[in-house]
């Protein structure tokens, strides 16, 4: 049983938890594993370390965001895999049954459960080993157990918790004990907890603080630092800032009566019909405006970079910056440290109209990022010099596009991982809807 806690199985079995890899698939891995694992107690951290990832992986990763009763069989682990294509694929609120139905449905109606465990005795003992705002009335220990914990982001990485125990009675309470768990994933030597203002000394990670005493009214403070433990990606891990959601954009125009938006689909610029939420086209059609001006200050909203220079770098591609190679040219995208051929200046829209800009080259005056007229399908972006003495209004409009708001944005829990080749965006895997993701990665030293 003790290997199971590694992973999710493919099928309920047994298996060696370093031989991971041959099992990830988009079949890996079923809803029921964790439902039954989450049955599973001893007192041990691990235990309570596996509780955790089940819990915000295993369970809440499995719904449709809030489409209530929308959800996948099989949660896919493979590398580039996505929650909409599976053999199951998503399941409907009144359509579909399958094993696992019944036990996400339990799972998602008992969230509350498995925060606390109690040993019973002369003196009783409560284990508190998830942090999650709740209350708990403990009658072994005649005393109201309450926890309050602030939401997490990745600019802070502190699990800040407030425990207060109070006496049921006017009375102090007889002694009992709450054991509290100390993370695996934290940092020992800057984690703290305190007894109403009295710093406590904290055992090692990965071990439970024991406090006995006779309870009245308390409060215990707890912070805890959330230090990644991707040893794998051996790379710098830096946060995404929370404003950065600020600075993302589309950009859209209006051809054939539709609406067509930017997008980087494989790397190449292009105008595309505008796509759902939460798919990888949406993601493909954000973009991050990054200022070049080191005077420019107050930049709190897109119309804010009109007039300075800018780095357009696509979502899903941190570090990378749409680039042209020349007049003529289609735009791409790459890692370009020095700014040639990826340095524009957001002007205001060359057809005049409000809301829209322009993107001029840098280092190519009257060039800019130019779609076509009229196009109905797939458009290709190319950097275009208008050779006539004055910009025509077909130009015009074909280098125009509506600044509009993102399609995608960051999880307050972001990272960028430095790759070898590429940077990565990583973000909780609830947090995803149909996009693509990758869960495990190939190391190489």
């Amino acid at each position: 049983m003790e290997e199971n806690l590694y992973m999710y199985q493919r099928t309920q079995d047994m298996s060696d938890p370093k031989r991971l890899a041959s099992k990830l698939s988009k079949e890996t891995g079923e809803s029921c594993t964790p439902y039954n694992m989450l049955k599973v107690w001893m007192k041990e951290i691990a235990y309570a370390d596996y509780y955790e990832r089940a819990l915000t992986n295993g369970v809440l990763s499995i719904q449709m965001g809030r489409d209530l009763g929308v959800m996948i069989y099989m949660l896919p682990l493979r590398p580039g895999a996505s929650k909409a294509r599976t053999y199951h694929g998503r399941g409907s609120p009144f359509n579909d049954f399958w094993c696992c139905y019944g036990t996400r449905i339990e799972s998602f109606s008992k969230l509350g459960d498995s925060i606390y465990f109690e040993e019973k005795g002369n003196s009783p003992e409560l284990y508190i080993i998830q942090y999650i705002s709740s209350t708990l009335d403990w009658k072994s220990g005649q005393v109201v157990v309450s926890q309050t914990v602030d939401p997490v982001v990745s600019w802070d990485n502190r699990l800040l918790v407030t425990i207060t125990v109070s006496s049921k009675g006017n009375e102090t309470s007889a002694p009992s004990t709450l054991n509290l768990r100390i993370p695996s994933w934290t940092d020992s030597s800057s984690a703290k907890a305190s007894l109403n203002g009295e710093n406590l000394s904290l055992p090692p990670r990965g071990n439970f603080l024991s406090i006995t005493k006779g309870w009245g009214s308390e409060k215990i403070n707890m912070e805890l630092p959330m230090n990644l433990r991707t040893e794998a990606i051996k790379d710098l891990i830096t946060p995404v800032p929370w404003e950065y959601n600020s600075y993302l954009i589309s950009l859209t125009q209006e051809s054939s009566n539709a609406t067509f938006v930017m997008t980087s689909t494989n790397r190449s610029i292009q105008m595309e019909k505008y796509p759902e939420t939460g798919t990888d086209s949406a993601v493909s059609a954000t973009f991050r405006l990054i200022s070049n001006d080191k005077q420019s200050v107050n930049l709190s909203e897109p119309k804010d970079f009109v007039g300075l220079l800018v780095l357009l770098e696509p979502f899903d591609f941190p570090g990378m910056f749409i680039t042209h190679l020349g007049n003529g040219t289609s735009l791409g995208i790459t890692q370009s440290s020095d700014g040639i051929g990826s340095l524009f200046r957001l002007v205001a829209g060359l057809d005049g109209k409000v809301g829209t800009v322009s993107l001029e080259s840098d280092d190519k005056s009257g060039c800019f990022m130019y779609s076509g007229v009229d196009y109905k399908d797939v458009s290709i972006v190319k950097l275009n010099c208008n050779s006539k003495s004055s910009f025509d209004a077909e130009f015009k409009q074909a280098a125009s596009f509506m600044l509009g708001n993102r399609i995608t944005e960051y999880h307050p829990i972001s990272f960028v991982a430095k790759g070898a080749k590429r940077n990565l965006l990583l973000a909780k895997l609830l947090s995803f809807k149909d996009e693509s993701y990758t869960v495990y990665f190939n190391i190489q030293s």
